[in-house]
């Protein structure tokens, strides 16, 4: 349904997309993820048909954005980020002007109200001023506008910012709701959301892709780690319980961490075990093998990937890849 092809798009010398590339499935929810300036509202604009690429091809239901811009928006319903709306009126009247903007039919107009307001848990709302309702009601009224015209794709641009948790579980509830007979784009940086909401990652920094995949996929990159705390071993046995656990299968690395000084863990050491990434859950294992050599266990919690950690390890990785900026000063510089 949308097929982002190696996309570029600069502001003068800043460089804000570089070669984005993806192609989302129908029925799809994705999430784009990224730090601020990472270049995802960029992308989310080219593909709503709000910019043109430089270079690169964006299509909707296989419509050009700039060749087939209209037939290409016909099937896109965008909500950009804070949803912009006109305050004094009330939500049909609202509704009705987008309606009409769209070249909906009156008779046809009516009934996508209708639909839109009973689909977005806005019925009550009705005849209220948009100026008088809470954030959450605002976010569901610019998503009744964005469906109005019933399209295949929707665009969400930080839908979920700035809500209370309350307003941001009915938001979550009303996107996986969307999502049964449609493709959508979910931006945001909160990355619990993706995690809750989507089938699919998108990692983007830098105005590139550095990472896609289901989150289960991109989680499975990065490695688990185990802290088993047990009562001191006999003296000389410390290098034998490290020696067995690092035999383990699918462990990278494993360690003893032993207190100093004065400490309520004194006569209990902590020993930290390293997976490899993708590696199953250990933790069977290693309570077994601590009880074959004796320990008397008193913690074995593990830290397992989450996408908060994958997302931090790509950028760590794509930061160390970047060329290192020359600190010595333009002659502008100097002459200042």
């Amino acid at each position: 349904m949308v097929c982002v092809e190696s996309v570029h798009k600069s502001f003068g010398s800043v460089a804000a997309v570089r070669g984005v590339s993806f192609e989302l499935q129908p029925g799809q929810i994705a999430g784009l993820l990224g730090p601020n300036g990472a270049g995802k509202t960029t992308t989310i604009r080219m593909i709503a048909g709000y910019l043109m690429p430089d270079s690169g091809r964006v299509t909707i239901g296989g419509h050009d954005t700039a060749e087939s811009p209209a037939a290409a928006r016909a099937r896109l319903g965008y909500l950009p980020e804070g949803n912009p709306l006109y305050p004094e009126m009330r939500v049909t009247e609202y509704l009705d002007f987008r309606g009409r903007l769209f070249g909906i039919p009156r008779d046809l107009r009516k009934k996508a109200i209708a639909w839109c307001l009973d689909r977005c848990w806005l019925r009550d709302m009705a005849g209220r001023r948009i100026a008088t309702l809470s954030k959450g009601y605002k976010q569901r009224v610019g998503l009744a506008a964005a469906l109005l015209h019933n399209p295949k794709v929707l665009v969400l641009d930080e839908p979920t910012n700035g809500l209370d948790p309350s307003q941001l579980h009915e938001t979550r509830s009303l996107i996986r709701e969307l999502a049964a007979d449609r493709t959508m784009l979910v931006s945001t940086h909160i990355l619990p959301e993706v995690e809750r909401v989507c089938h699919r990652a998108i990692i983007i920094a830098g105005g590139q892709v550095l990472a896609d995949g289901t989150p289960a996929e991109l989680t499975r990159r990065s490695a688990a780690t185990y802290v088993v705390q047990a009562r001191d071993p006999r003296v000389g046995d410390h290098d034998r319980v490290a020696k067995a656990l690092m035999n383990l299968p699918h462990v990278e690395r494993a360690v003893d961490r032993r207190p100093e000084g004065p400490s309520p863990s004194l006569g209990w050491t902590e020993w930290v075990v390293t997976a490899r990434p993708g590696a199953p859950d250990l933790r069977e294992q290693i309570s077994m093998t601590a009880t074959q050599l004796g320990l008397t266990i008193r913690e074995l919690r593990a830290d397992l990937p989450t996408l908060e950690r994958v997302f931090m390890e790509v950028l760590d990785r794509a930061a160390g890849a970047a060329p290192e900026r020359d600190p010595s000063p333009r002659p502008t510089e100097a002459a200042a």
